[in-house]
């Protein structure tokens, strides 16, 4: 079922693996899509036994577009987030949530494993505290919770996270702009291939490029606030997995999440960024599965 509606909005989603075995629902991160998931962490999921399920967000991939909202202005949106003021978004984590509830519907899967890394994090810990009876485990990788105290990533990460190409609608300008952007929060420990990750870029850019719905998602996140309080609800067990060389999200964050969810566990990982390369992907998988393992009867 590539595409499907779910929580009223039309979602492509695809799955890998037995139906029939342990669902795992994963959600991706800001501005990404489901291209993007590492095939060898998807192996390694189906082949400890569990059937993934891979939705694009709303905003991204082909799921459903907001252009309607209108333009947001980036500097503005950093101006109003700098200063603690309101932001104006089209919608809220909550409404991520929502969306991947209703994709578990479509599936008749009544409750799975969780996984989401970055926004995806996010998404996947508000599903615990909002909608435990439909999450078995979660696992929130190189994510936040939020909170405002917690130190930002360096400047030029936070430039980056909004910038745009010099010709947004050039594609060999969005594919070096991407690769710009993937060097500064990429991992040090475990470096992409640029010929590899430039071909990606390409993938994604032709599959869907929509800088418009990356400024939509992100004002997103921060309309949604810190979720500290939140998080002291979760009685979901919780894995927090964080790179302790993400520039993006720096380790702080991981923590934050962890001591934030009662009885969490926390991994962190030397050598990695906010990024998934190479080794990283069945590493967290295994990490994942052994959770949840541990937390199925």
């Amino acid at each position: 079922m590539p595409r499907i509606a779910a929580n009223g909005i039309a979602i492509h989603v695809e799955s890998h693996g037995d139906p029939a075995a342990a669902p795992l629902l994963m959600a991706r991160g800001l501005g990404s899509q489901i291209v993007h998931w590492p095939r060898a962490m998807i192996e390694r999921l189906v082949a400890l036994g569990f059937f993934v399920i891979t939705p694009d967000n709303r905003d991204a991939g082909l799921s459903r577009k907001f252009d309607d909202f209108g333009p947001i202005d980036e500097e503005e949106l950093a101006r109003r987030a700098e200063r603690g003021l309101p932001i104006r978004a089209p919608y809220r984590i909550e409404d991520f949530v929502d969306d991947h509830v209703g994709v578990l519907d479509r599936f008749g899967v009544r409750r799975a494993h969780v996984l989401g890394v970055s926004m995806g994090g996010m998404i996947a810990q508000t599903m615990a505290a909002r909608r435990p009876e439909r999450v078995i485990t979660m696992t929130s990788v190189m994510s936040s919770s939020g909170n405002p105290d917690l130190p930002l990533g360096t400047p030029e990460t936070r430039r980056m996270l909004l910038a745009r190409p010099d010709d947004p609608c050039d594609r060999d300008s969005a594919i070096a702009f991407t690769l710009a952007c993937d060097r500064v929060w990429g991992s040090p420990g475990y470096p992409f291939d640029e010929v590899e990750r430039a071909r990606l870029i390409g993938e994604a850019y032709d599959r869907c490029w929509t800088p418009e719905g990356v400024k939509r998602q992100y004002a997103a996140v921060l309309a949604s606030g810190s979720r500290v309080a939140m998080l002291g609800t979760v009685a979901v067990p919780s894995l927090v997995i964080h790179g302790l060389d993400d520039a993006l999200l720096p380790p702080e964050h991981g923590r934050d999440t962890a001591r934030n969810i009662p009885g969490a566990a926390l991994v962190e990982i030397p050598g990695m960024g906010h990024d998934l390369e190479g080794g990283l992907g069945p590493m967290i998988a295994d990490l994942a599965a052994r959770h949840a393992r541990a937390h199925t009867g």
